[in-house]
């Protein structure tokens, strides 16, 4: 998509005098954002910096941020970034990189501008775009869904001064976010709100979305919770969404018991129409105190719900971890030259096993369902390298051959979590589970006490027993599988083949795909155990699926595909075209029951009473 950028009138200027306090650790640095005077979907920022005594000035825009375990270069949408001296004269200014630019006459430096373009209408052109959670959302008017890593920048060496922040925006607008705001009379006006942050780590972790208001507040415990929703075409409004929101929270406070580490959370939810300009990376982004969520407006209430239950629960567990129990390299978390810790087993997999522990713990599913999830993440893992080893992948996480393996945090992760929950529980005779030693982690440690990467592991086996270190060691250290069913077993469950009727001709159970699509935007049939319908046909791991009844489909059609699968019925005839190693053919049979065999977890025939008590204790405890 081509774009037409021009300058509209500064109307950010932060200071004509010279300033004294050559950086004092009390005297924030000062940044306004412009949400009124907007030009092609980008917005103005302005940074007051105070007064630097090195002639070379170095300002930086994030290259990654915690959560997004990948290197976005947020700096690629900073444009036209300026620098003047006192007298409102411009300075030179050099790009250093995607992410930083160099000040000359450092001493002299009043402030800075520049442009912010945003991600969201973006997404569709780019072969690898940040992930909308993590993006930026400027439509004049309408929305402001900010992540301010992509908004505000710091001055090299100065991420631990604090901030203040002033937002120009249009009077109706109302803001969603943890930050703290600023207080006092001149805040009257209600085209101007202003927000105070400690250190650079709280201006990026605290999202914000402005918009004409819908949002809806409840209190659980001491939490106050904000759900703040903007659906482009009020398909869903957060008064819809409020009741099985507060239930799926409420049930999550009452696991965690006596945990409390935050006094209120925000959900951003933002609903894409899914247009050309609209987001289409799906999910959620962990912050301390809020979550950004994007999912699609089109999705029916019960799968939008389902899907909020699955993301939500999971980003607000992060309150256990990283908001409690966190690393060094987590809490002095540097932007642009990131050393990862070794522990996403524990900030991703152990998060994910609770967003998923406490829906069957809190009977909001049965346990039947709750083994589905389990299996399906059994099933997800085995799409991944299974002997790497997962401290040496989390520690390399941004680089290659690790980074492919990124999304098993949520897969194999998890089962560690599953494993460690149950070795703990068989030794304490039931007493005591994984929950109760993330507990214990957050009182040795807290929100403001880091560990070292190296020595969690000791601590975790002085809280525990000799055989989490050995699991540790050999499982997660080490690079040896996991043998599921061993750890299944003790809790009176086994793994056993079955067969099961799909969902869908497309899909196989657990809603995963027979096909996906190349970034070509080709669809092909992937890599998997096929179900009956696929082979009857003839279908063929690699195939490039062409066309369908005459119909023909890449992924920008592959919506229309889904539907019409659904109405097929047993014994319509179907032709498929498709090519199989460069030959295009076409594949004629009928539409057939789809079913596959697989393992599924059961109930053994005839477990153990100490068995039966262990699973109790697991999954009621």
């Amino acid at each position: 998509m081509n774009k037409f950028f021009f300058m509209i009138p500064a109307i950010m200027i932060l200071s004509c005098s010279p300033k004294f306090n050559d950086m004092a650790d009390d005297v924030p640095v000062k940044a306004i954002v412009d949400l009124v005077n907007v030009s092609n979907d980008r917005i103005k920022v302005g940074i007051d910096p105070g007064r630097f005594s090195t002639e070379t000035v170095v300002f930086m825009i994030p290259k990654t941020v915690p959560g997004t375990y990948s290197i976005d270069n947020y700096g690629q949408y900073t444009e036209e970034l300026k620098a003047f001296d006192y007298n409102g004269n411009t300075l030179p200014v050099s790009q250093a990189g995607p992410n930083q630019w160099e000040i000359s006459n450092g001493k002299e430096l009043d402030r800075i501008e520049y442009y912010v373009n945003d991600t969201f209408d973006s997404e569709w052109e780019m072969e690898e775009p940040v992930f909308s959670p993590a993006g930026t959302n400027i439509e004049e008017g309408k929305n402001y869904f900010l992540n301010l890593h992509m908004i505000i920048g710091y001055f090299e060496g100065l991420d631990r001064q604090p901030y203040s922040i002033t937002f120009q925006k249009p009077a109706e607008f109302v803001a969603t976010t943890s930050l703290t705001a600023v207080e006092s009379p001149k805040n009257n006006d209600p085209t101007r709100d202003q927000f105070y942050a400690t250190r650079y780590f709280e201006v990026t972790d605290n999202p914000v979305m402005y918009a004409k208001p819908d949002l809806e507040t409840f209190t659980i415990d001491d939490i106050e919770v904000t759900l703040s929703v903007y659906s482009p075409n009020n398909v869903y409004s957060a008064l819809s969404l409020k009741r099985e929101m507060e239930l799926m929270m409420r049930a999550q406070k009452s696991f965690l018991g006596d945990l409390n580490t935050t006094e209120k959370y925000n959900i951003l939810l933002y609903l894409s129409d899914i247009s050309e300009t609209s987001p289409k990376g799906f999910g959620a982004l962990e912050h301390h105190t809020s979550t950004t969520v994007v999912l699609p407006e089109t999705m029916a209430k019960e799968d939008l719900m389902e899907s909020m239950i699955d993301v939500v629960a999971h980003e607000f567990f992060h309150i256990v971890t990283p908001l409690s129990i966190h690393s060094e390299e987590v809490h002095y978390f540097n932007y642009n030259n990131p050393e990862m810790s070794q522990h996403l087993w524990m900030y991703e997999g152990v998060t994910e096993y609770f967003a998923q522990l406490f829906q069957i713990n809190q009977g909001l599913i049965s346990e039947a369902r709750f083994y589905e999830k389990i299996h399906e993440k059994i099933s997800f893992a085995e799409r991944y390298d299974d002997t790497m080893s997962f401290t040496t992948m989390s520690a390399n996480i941004l680089d290659d051959p690790y980074k492919e393996n990124y999304a098993n945090v949520y897969q194999k992760g998890a089962l560690i979590g599953m494993c460690i929950d149950i070795i703990i529980r068989e030794q304490s005779n039931g007493e005591r589970g994984i929950l109760d030693l993330m507990k214990a982690l957050a009182a040795e440690y807290g929100t403001e006490q880091p560990f070292k990467d190296d020595k969690l592991f000791d601590k975790i086996t002085a809280l525990t027993y000799p055989e989490v270190e050995a699991f540790i060691n050999t499982h997660v250290k080490g690079g040896e599988p996991i043998p599921y069913e061993v750890y299944l077993n003790k809790v009176g469950l086994s793994l056993t083949d079955v067969v099961v009727t799909t969902p869908s001709y497309l899909f196989k159970t657990y809603e995963i795909p027979f096909i996906d699509a190349k970034p070509t935007g080709e669809i092909f049939v992937r890599e998997m155990p096929l179900g009956s319908f696929f082979t009857e046909l003839g279908l063929e791991s690699g195939d490039i699926i062409k066309s369908i009844n005459g119909t023909e489909y890449t992924l920008e059609n592959s919506q229309d595909m889904l539907v019409k699968s659904i109405r097929w019925k047993e014994g319509d005839a179907i032709s498929i075209g498709i090519e199989r190693d460069g030959e295009l053919m076409t594949i004629e049979g009928t539409v057939a029951p789809p079913v596959i065999q697989e393992k599924r977890i059961i109930t053994m025939e005839t477990p153990t009473p100490e068995m039966d008590a262990l699973r109790e204790a697991w999954l009621k405890g």
